[in-house]
């Protein structure tokens, strides 16, 4: 089944150039068909190519998906066009009443920013703590896991000295974990973070699950007992190139980054990457959305009351 996304959106022309299968709201509208409702918080300063990563992730799923994008009200983005936000974002306002089957936090740069000095950190809290409430299953990525532990678990911020850049190889610890079911025993997971993801920490400081980690990148995937909150410390959704623009990115600056390990070819960063982890990436976000969101959401979201099967 398709995702269902605005008419105009730029992902409409984009998926449908890889033949991905996207509904747009006008003929969804005339289908007799519930889909799930997933909201999608995106921090990240390019908002229309981190759109077309989750979009592409999604629609990879026998699910009908209706889509919502959600900003943070009042923050101006310097890397994608104010038209774009007004016609396809919303503000929390507008559907802080209302109930979702998923919500999906992106990362966001905020690495080396500590949470207090985070201009929109009093907006973060308050959609996850309202999430508790109205959504059945929340999945944070990357630096949205950081701010998740802290506001659920009051976690300080652990932040590492060099940044965490590369694909690495992951452990599954719990092979009979819905959210890792169908991985293999070893996968790999492409990491751009400062934050720092003991093991030892999230199974020492909260009830959380672990199901996949590494000596490198510590945690990678973890929940909720009861589901309703998911974790994936990585960027299952970058596309082959991403980590490459933030190198060359970095190092146009003057920066002096490091060459992401286990990307480049040889690590030489004029051959071009290949993504080794697709496959693990499209597996992931099948199995939250039937097995945390689809087989847990109530047909009427109206009764909303998620339970752990």
């Amino acid at each position: 089944m398709p995702i269902r996304i605005p008419d105009e959106l730029p992902a409409v022309n984009v998926l449908r150039e890889e033949n991905v299968f996207v509904m747009t709201s006008t003929r969804a509208s005339h289908q007799d068909i519930r889909p799930l409702k997933i909201l999608i918080l995106n921090l990240m300063p390019k908002k229309i190519e981190t759109e077309n990563q989750f979009l592409r992730l999604l629609s990879n799923s026998p699910l009908q998906l209706d889509i919502q994008l959600l900003r943070i009200d009042c923050h101006e983005s310097k890397n994608t066009p104010t038209e774009h936000l007004n016609n396809f974002y919303c503000n929390f306002e507008d559907i802080q009443d209302q109930n979702f089957d998923g919500l999906i936090v992106t990362g966001a740069p905020l690495g080396l920013v500590e949470f207090k000095d985070v201009a929109y950190w009093a907006q973060i809290e308050k959609i996850t703590n309202w999430a508790k409430a109205h959504v059945t299953s929340t999945l944070f990525v990357c630096w949205a896991v950081q701010a998740a532990l802290n506001i659920l678990y009051d976690i300080p911020k652990l932040t590492m000295s060099e940044k965490l850049s590369g694909v690495y190889w992951h452990n599954v610890v719990a092979p009979l974990a819905p959210l890792a079911r169908g991985f293999d025993d070893r996968f790999l997971a492409p990491h751009s973070r400062y934050a720092s993801f003991p093991s030892d920490v999230i199974r020492q400081q909260t009830d959380l699950e672990i199901y996949a980690e590494s000596e490198q990148t510590g945690a990678y995937l973890f929940a909720s007992k009861d589901r309703r909150f998911a974790f994936a410390t990585g960027h299952p959704e970058y596309d082959a190139g991403t980590l490459s623009a933030e190198y060359f990115r970095d190092r146009d600056a003057g920066l002096n980054p490091t060459v992401p390990e286990n990307y480049f070819p040889e690590d030489n960063p004029d051959r071009a990457p290949v993504a080794s982890w697709r496959s693990h990436g499209y597996l992931l976000f099948n199995n939250w959305l039937n097995y945390f969101v689809y087989q847990r959401t109530p047909f009427d979201l109206r009764q909303m009351n998620p339970t752990l099967d």
